[in-house]
Formats: structure tokens, sequence, C-alpha cells
């Protein structure tokens, strides 16, 4: 059997199985409502939570950024890919974070890569050594993609269960004698799947107390958490006290690419000689940093868009909870429906697009056997009006189908 033959017995396994289902394409431009199949249908599949991926003010920024800077850079940042605007939105950010300097990456995937090959496959000055990263059972793919690349003889790689400090605590007793070089503790801000927040100032305490340092992913908390919208750190009163925070410009801020790394201004420079997916891809293109800004400068100035998604998320998550549907309670947009078979999930999301609502299935492996669901995100963009229409579609499906 080649190679080909070898991938397509497995691609036949994996769509019978329903692991991953490509989307319907999109015919319009993001936003809480769009076209599909010639037909208009409310979106809440989209991590565009303030609505700015197609904001006048983000798509006039980028217009912008390309007449002046033009299209790309054609080059790394330590070669001929740093142009003012990267500097600019790096101060921007940290300034945002109350952070000492930041670090773009082309998305917080790359991002969470480099962060963790980066310090512990460095010698940083000793000759025998050994880290270790305590790391949330349901942390994204990325964290755990850039704990893959760690080396073994250089680092312990250990897992505590989902939010549960108290077996955090337990590993990190145990291991206190041990002369591990760097302690790790690394969580997502908000997990993706559940959308849940890592409880922040226990895992800060835990931390202080073993003198380790604290990794948070807060791809989905910035521009959604916290008063302002600076993330999970703000919601818990620590916004500067996270030792590493990932974000990123591909979902709130703006929704279109880029990752970046806020934290002091040691490890920010260390990353800038050892990040190997900052130093070996091209910079971010100029459209996407004038948006980025213009997406912060927006947030910055007008916290009335994060008001707004609260709104809607309240709203939405007490309706959805009235038509008889069960979720898992919380305060983020992120809002899971839970259906418990695969099957019913994809049936539903089906049915519920043709009823006109863009909303997508989760199924094992991507979540546990038995806890299928449709993943709602609710958007700043969607009205009042969108939302009703929305809960009237799954009440008439939903009760087509014996769910309620």
């Amino acid at each position: 059997m080649n190679l080909n033959e070898m991938l397509a017995a497995e691609l036949k396994r994996l769509e019978e199985s329903q692991t991953m289902k490509y989307e319907t394409a999109l015919e319009s431009a993001q936003g809480g409502v769009v076209t599909v199949r010639g037909k208009e249908v409310v979106m809440l599949a989209s991590n565009n939570y303030l609505g700015m991926s197609n904001h006048p003010s983000v798509r006039k920024a980028a217009i912008e950024g390309i007449r002046k800077y033009g299209y790309g850079l054609a080059s790394v940042r330590f070669l001929t890919g740093t142009q003012t605007i990267h500097l600019e939105l790096e101060r921007k950010i940290s300034k945002f974070l109350k952070s000492e300097d930041t670090i773009l990456f082309s998305s917080s995937f790359a991002a969470n890569v480099a962060f963790f090959s980066a310090l512990t496959n460095e010698k940083l000055g000793f000759e025998n050594y050994k880290d270790v990263i305590y790391s949330d059972r349901l942390n994204h793919a990325s964290i755990i993609d850039g704990q893959r690349l760690c080396r073994a003889e250089n680092a312990d790689r250990k897992i505590y269960n989902h939010g549960d400090v108290a077996d955090l605590e337990r590993q990190l007793e145990e291991d206190k004698e041990k002369e591990y070089r760097i302690r790790m503790i690394a969580t997502d801000g908000v997990f993706s799947m559940e959308g849940d927040l890592a409880p922040l100032p226990k895992i800060l305490e835990a931390a202080t107390k073993a003198g380790a340092v604290v990794f948070v992913d807060d791809a989905h908390g910035i521009g959604v958490c916290g008063k302002t919208g600076r993330g999970t750190a703000e919601q818990f009163g620590l916004l500067g006290k996270i030792d590493v925070t990932v974000g990123t410009l591909g979902k709130a801020i703006g929704g279109a690419a880029g990752g970046f790394i806020s934290g002091s201004k040691e490890l920010i420079g260390y990353l800038r000689q050892k990040g190997r997916p900052y130093i070996f891809s091209n910079s971010l293109p100029p459209a996407v940093v004038c948006g980025s800004m213009a997406a912060f400068d927006l947030l910055m100035n007008d916290p009335s868009i994060v008001q707004r998604l609260r709104e809607n998320t309240a709203y939405f998550r007490k309706e959805i909870k009235q038509l008889g549907f069960k979720i898992i309670d919380g305060l983020h947009p992120i809002v899971p429906i839970m259906l418990g078979e695969a099957s019913i999930a994809q049936d539903m999301s089906s049915r519920l697009l043709k009823s006109g609502v863009y909303i997508k299935g989760l199924w094992y492996p991507v979540v546990p056997k038995g806890e299928a669901r449709l993943r709602a995100q609710i958007s700043a963009a969607l009205t009042k009006k969108d939302i009703d229409r929305a809960l009237d579609a799954f009440s008439n499906v939903g009760k087509k189908m014996g769910l309620i």
C-alpha cells in the first residue's frame, strides 16, 4: 500500500466516524448575519466576539495599511520584516495588558510552540538541568503541541485534572524536593470546548508558593472577559500579575490572523533571539497589523462593545435554557448546548442551517464520548432580533427532533 492509498483509507475512516466535518463556505463577510448558499443566516459559530471582523474602522485601517505600507514584507522580522507599525502594535498590546513587552507571531499556535521549546530546550547557563510543566487536562492543542517539542531529557510534562487546583497543588507538593530549573504552570484562560474560565487566583497562589511561572493562553479571553475586555486576568483582578500571556488577533481583536506573547522585557527579548516560529516566519502583513491596532483602539475607546457582548450572552443563555435545552452554565459567550450523541449534534446543526442558523456540532474525539454538543458563540454584532430569530429556530427544530 502506497502513501496515497494509506491516506485514502484513513480519510474514509475519519469521515465515517464524523471526526471532522468541513464547514459550509460563507458567501459574505463575517458578521452577525452571513450568507450561505444564497440565504442569510444568523451566525452562531464564529470567534468574532466583538463584531470587529467586518467593522468599518478596522476595514478602513487595513486598507490604509496596504496603501501606505504595502501588501507584505517578504521577510522575517530580524531581516527586513520589521516596520514601525509592528513595533507600534507591540507597544499597544503591552499597554493594553499592563505588561512590560510583547512579541508578535503569525498565530497564537506559533506563539505557544515558540514559548515552550525556546525555554526548555536551551541551557540558559545550566549544563545539566530539568524543567517541569504542569498543564491543565483540557488545554488547547497548541499548548500540547508546544510541550511535545520539549525534549524529554530536558522537561517533565505533567497533567492536572481540569480546573482542579487541589490536584495541581498535590503534584507541586510531591515535586517540591526535586531540583527543577524552571517550574511552569500552563493553562487556557478560557477553555474553548466548555466556555469556563481557569481559576486564576488559586493557580497564582499555588504558583507563588511553589516558585512557578504562570503561563496563560487567553485566546478566548482577551476582548471578552473583564470589565474592559482585557481578559481573564482582568476578570479576576490580576491584570499585570500573570507571568506569560498568549493572545490572538484572530478572534475578538479583528478576527484576521496573528498572535502574541506578553511578559517581562527579559522574556520577550529572549524569545526574539530563540523563538523559532518568530525568527523563521514572515512578518504579519501591514493590513493585519493596522487592522489589529484599529480593533484595539475601538476596544479601549468604547467599552460599551464589551457590555453589548455581555448583554447578548446573558440573554441567549437565559432564553435557551427556558426553551428546555441543557447548557454548561457560565458567563462566557461560548455556550455549549449539550446533546449527548454525535449523530444528534450533526443532524441538529444541519436542520438549524436550513432554518436560518449557522452553528456547528462538536463530538468525540474533540469532546469526550457521550458529550456531543452544539457550540453557540455569541457576538456583539448580533441584534436582539437576530438572537430571537435563532431562538425561534432552536425551538422549532428542538421540538421536531423531540429534544425539548
